[in-house]
């Protein structure tokens, strides 16, 4: 078979190759083992959380426990808040309940006098009763915000029980000898009835005192105490009351009179128990205050009975000073001892104890225990207010504390989740961008450009900061830049491998031309068939030759030397395609159409047909 360089069978196929490796444009071109799955993959799994949810979860737990105790604390304060002011209440009533009974004390001592001489309408009963009546409306209005209190209600209700009989004792006050038609038995009524009749309805109103205590420096027996000195003081009212009887009108029976007497003992050494009590509960200052108050209002009762002494004098009236004890030097003393010996009345008050004179004596230390009670039951209320003013500012502050505290800590995480929130999507944004765009065009460009005309330099993950976030950004930066260096000398070592390869093929393009030219030289000065046979034999070999000389070109990524610059016939091309292959003589053409290859794609074709029919035929 006779070939010729100026046809389209003389172009070479490109022969049975593999295509050149790629440069990998994906992170799916390059296979990865798949994570070893070792927990749950739900997304309500803690270990799925996103970094700032998990930073408020963190959270969660101690800001729960420290709302916990807070609201324990709040709490605390706020109980605290609210006993202070059911104390400061109680205190206000025990407060009122006093007033009540020092007009109810008075109204029976200082009406004694004017009553038992039949003077019902004297200006000191009138006044006595207004006063009574003032206090009980003003202890009606204050038992009106009474707090649940199970004490206080139960001694409410005992006093509510016995009041409406303070109205039957006004009626028959210091009234001997008169029954009471609506008492079944009838009871007779008179001056020790009526000092036992106020006595049931005051001593309820005493009771009150028991319910004091909070925010009072002797907590637990702080009521005891005040209870103690009203005790005290009720035994001197008695005293005062049932001595006037006896100086202003005694009784006429001689045993009711030696019962007057009794009672009036008996009263002096009830209030020396109650001293005893008021001692054992107070403190030592509250005792010496007792003895600081009494020591003055009996100065003071000496003082009015010089200033009735000096008065008398300048009336020429006879004045007749009172008894002193030898005992304690005290006048009301004296005068005590006086009216408990029995003496007739007449003879008591020829030495010196007339009413007035033991009114004023008796008053005086009775304003005085009257003093201390009204001090303990302001400090009482006073305390309570403290502590709840205390307990509110407490309730307030805690409670501010633990909301601004919470709020803080909740700001705080909010603004760290944030932050290493947003840093950890900028770290992922620029992984992606790396991983899926940067790094696989960057790549590609080395692949088909010099790689010293491309650019190979790493812009870095945009997290400045000192934390692990910005020290794996600095270690993926890192990453980014070997693996931009691997690829980089990659692209240059392929470059210099097909440098190589394009040097080899076109020494042996070069080599097998001139050997073809020569092989055609022969042929065309052959006459012997046999030896024109074998060159032709050698001239399809070197053809072969000149078409894997050719392949190592594509592998380098050159393309061949020749074009045609016109159309080629189909035909032509097939039977180029054909001469290139070994088992040549085994392809029959028929049945190829008219038609006509474009110049520029004629050798590509015919590169492309030998390989297929190569691979056909071996």
């Amino acid at each position: 078979m006779r070939r010729s360089n100026a046809s389209p069978a003389d172009e070479p196929a490109r022969g049975n190759f593999t295509p050149p490796p790629r440069a990998a444009t994906s992170p799916a071109d390059v296979p990865v083992e798949p994570p070893v799955k070792s927990g749950s993959t739900s997304r309500f799994s803690p270990r799925n959380w996103r970094v700032p949810t998990r930073l408020n979860a963190i959270l969660l737990v101690p800001a729960l426990v420290g709302l916990v105790m807070g609201g324990f604390q709040v709490k605390g304060s706020v109980d605290t808040w609210n006993e202070a002011k059911d104390a400061e209440q109680i205190a206000r009533v025990v407060q009122a309940a006093s007033e009540y009974s020092q007009a109810l004390l008075n109204e029976r001592d200082l009406t004694a006098e004017p009553l038992l001489n039949g003077q019902t309408k004297d200006a000191k009963v009138l006044a006595a009763y207004a006063a009574t009546t003032a206090a009980k409306e003003n202890f009606d209005k204050v038992v009106q915000d009474l707090p649940e209190n199970q004490g206080m209600e139960r001694r409410l209700e005992l006093f509510r029980t016995e009041e409406p009989k303070l109205t039957d004792v006004r009626q028959t006050a210091y009234q001997a000898g008169i029954e009471s038609p609506k008492k079944n038995p009838p009871t007779s009524f008179g001056p020790i009835p009526t000092e036992e009749g106020y006595v049931t309805v005051q001593h309820y109103l005493m009771q009150f005192a028991n319910e004091l205590g909070l925010g009072t420096g002797n907590v637990t027996s702080y009521g005891r105490m005040v209870y103690a000195i009203q005790l005290a003081k009720a035994a001197n009212s008695l005293q005062r009351s049932v001595g006037t009887h006896l100086l202003v009108r005694p009784s006429a029976d001689e045993n009711t009179r030696k019962a007057q007497l009794v009672a009036f003992s008996s009263y002096a050494y009830l209030e020396e128990i109650a001293i005893g009590e008021y001692v054992a509960a107070g403190t030592e200052e509250d005792v010496t205050r007792l003895k600081t108050v009494m020591g003055k209002k009996a100065e003071e009762g000496a003082a009015k009975l010089a200033e009735a002494k000096g008065a008398a004098e300048q009336a020429g009236t006879p004045f007749k000073s009172p008894p002193v004890s030898p005992i304690n030097k005290s006048i009301l003393t004296g005068m005590t001892e006086a009216i408990a010996s029995g003496d007739p009345k007449k003879k008591v008050i020829d030495g010196g104890t007339t009413p007035a004179a033991w009114q004023f004596a008796a008053t005086s230390k009775f304003d005085g225990y009257h003093e201390i009670e009204k001090e303990l039951l302001e400090k009482a209320v006073n305390d309570a207010v403290a502590v709840s003013d205390d307990a509110r500012t407490d309730a307030i502050t805690n409670g501010a504390i633990v909301v601004v505290a919470l709020l803080a800590a909740f700001i705080l995480a909010g603004m760290m989740a944030r932050q290493m929130g947003r840093a950890m999507s900028r770290l992922r944004t620029g992984a992606f961008d790396i991983a899926e765009q940067r790094l696989p065009s960057l790549v590609d460009q080395l692949s088909r450009t010099d790689p010293g005309k491309v650019d190979t330099r790493v812009q870095p993950i945009p997290i400045d900061s000192q934390d692990e976030i910005g020290e794996v950004a600095r270690a993926f930066d890192q990453v980014h830049r070997e693996a931009v260096r691997l690829a980089a000398e990659q692209a240059l070592l392929r470059g210099n491998v097909n440098a190589i390869f394009t040097n080899l093929s076109m020494r042996n393009q070069s080599l097998i031309e001139g050997q073809l030219t020569l092989i055609t030289d022969l042929e065309n000065n052959e006459a012997d068939p046999d030896q024109l046979e074998n060159l032709f034999r050698l001239d399809h070999l070197a053809t072969r030759m000149r078409r894997n000389g050719e392949n190592l070109l594509i592998l380098a990524g050159e393309e061949p030397g020749r074009r045609w610059d016109q159309p080629v016939p189909l035909v032509d091309v097939l039977r180029a395609a054909s001469s290139e292959v070994e088992q040549y003589e085994r392809i029959e053409l028929s049945g190829v159409s008219e038609a006509e290859i474009h110049g520029q794609a004629v050798t590509d074709l015919v590169h492309l047909l030998a390989e297929l029919l190569e691979n056909a035929t071996t």
